[in-house]
């Protein structure tokens, strides 16, 4: 039953839970909480206890609590972490004072002041330029530059804004060595050369400005016409292409035939000098065998005479595939012997190894007809 209904005593008995008259209790006091509190600070700071009317002693009290609040906002604002990537550098009334490695850290705001940065992660950024070449044509050039911080103290001291100087350094070189290049080495092959030019350059400027900023790589991609001439510029491109591809055949061609011909002419040598060989060769025994038979002629000269005649019959005979015989003295008949006739009868007649072997069996009763012959010249001699 609530408090205040009909019949619910209400009488004796108030929300808060205490009962009219002395023994009465009302809601907590707040000004009695706070005095309280500020007793407890007081003798926390060596106030001791003091009485409830002495306004000097809770002055007191409220300055502590201020000082502590902001002694601990000091701390929490002077000491700090340094990562194992990060360096942090401290100035001390606004002039270099030292700078501090990784790990826990104090400085003295505000007669301190820290630059804490990291100074191992490749940073990075890109722009699209439009650049003037040697040959006096445009060109949009992107680009992509990658650098870190090398020395923090310079990167924070001597330049106001380094990335934004980076930046201005970096069209400087980018339009200083587009403007020693021709266009055709922009858009083709000669990015890789613009890029080490680049970044030597730009290396360069930033270390006379002192930006303590090193470059790593700049990236020049593919750098196009601009788009009013972008299709006929695509066309001379592609012509080129086709000329590169045409000559790259021609001379994949050329590698083939040449090795080749000179083969041709190095065996067509070869044959030539062993020819000359065996010529010179043979003349040189034909000599050697011409001053020997000299030497026979004159011991017997009727001897080698008739031997020379018969050496001469059976180099003519041996060589020829028909022969005349004439018969003795005083006869007039001729003998014809069709040698290439007979030969190619008996082969075809007998087998290929049969027609071999009876061709030289009649070689050999044809040459003892001749011998024979001869033998009868000379008697009737």
């Amino acid at each position: 039953m609530a408090w205040n209904e009909p019949g619910g005593n209400s009488n004796n008995q108030d929300p808060w839970g205490g009962r009219k008259g002395g023994g009465r209790q009302g809601p907590p006091d707040l000004d009695e909480a706070f005095r309280k509190l500020q007793e407890s600070l007081g003798g926390i700071f060596g106030g001791g206890k003091r009485s409830s009317g002495d306004s000097s002693g809770g002055g007191l009290g409220m300055l502590g609590i201020g000082l502590l609040l902001l002694l601990a906002l000091w701390l929490w604002n002077a000491v700090y972490i340094v990562d194992e990537q990060e360096q942090a550098v401290v100035l001390r009334f606004g002039k270099y004072y030292e700078t501090v490695g990784p790990g826990l850290n104090i400085y003295f705001p505000p007669i301190d002041r820290k630059f804490q940065e990291n100074v191992t992660r490749e940073r990075s950024y890109s722009m699209t330029g439009q650049m003037l070449t040697e040959d006096e044509n445009i060109v949009e050039v992107p680009f992509t530059i990658q650098y870190k911080v090398s020395k923090l103290q310079d990167f924070v001291l001597n330049v106001d804004q380094p990335e934004v100087s980076l930046k201005h350094a970096t069209e400087s070189a980018l339009r200083h060595v587009a403007g020693s290049t021709t266009m055709d080495q922009v858009i083709t092959e000669g990015r890789e050369r613009m890029s080490t030019e680049v970044r030597d350059r730009l290396q360069s400027f930033l270390n006379t400005y002192g930006t303590g900023i090193s470059v790593t790589q700049v990236n020049i991609q593919r750098a196009t016409a601009p788009a009013e001439v972008k299709d006929a510029f695509d066309d001379v491109i592609r012509a080129r292409e086709d000329e590169q591809r045409e000559r790259n055949q021609a001379e994949t061609y050329a590698n083939g035939i040449v090795p080749e011909a000179r083969g041709q002419a190095q065996r067509i040598l070869e044959e030539a000098s062993g020819y000359r060989d065996e010529v010179v060769a043979r003349a040189e025994g034909e000599a050697d065998r011409f001053t020997k038979l000299v030497a026979e002629y004159r011991k017997a000269p009727e001897v080698t005479r008739e031997r020379l005649y018969l050496d001469t019959l059976q180099e003519v005979y041996s060589n020829t595939s028909k022969v005349l015989v004439t018969g003795d003295k005083g006869q007039n008949n001729l003998l014809y012997l069709p040698l290439d006739k007979m030969v190619n009868a008996s082969a075809g007649a007998a087998s290929a190894v049969a027609g071999n072997a009876v061709a030289p069996d009649i070689g050999a009763r044809i040459s003892q007809e001749v011998q024979q012959r001869e033998l009868r010249v000379r008697e009737a001699r």
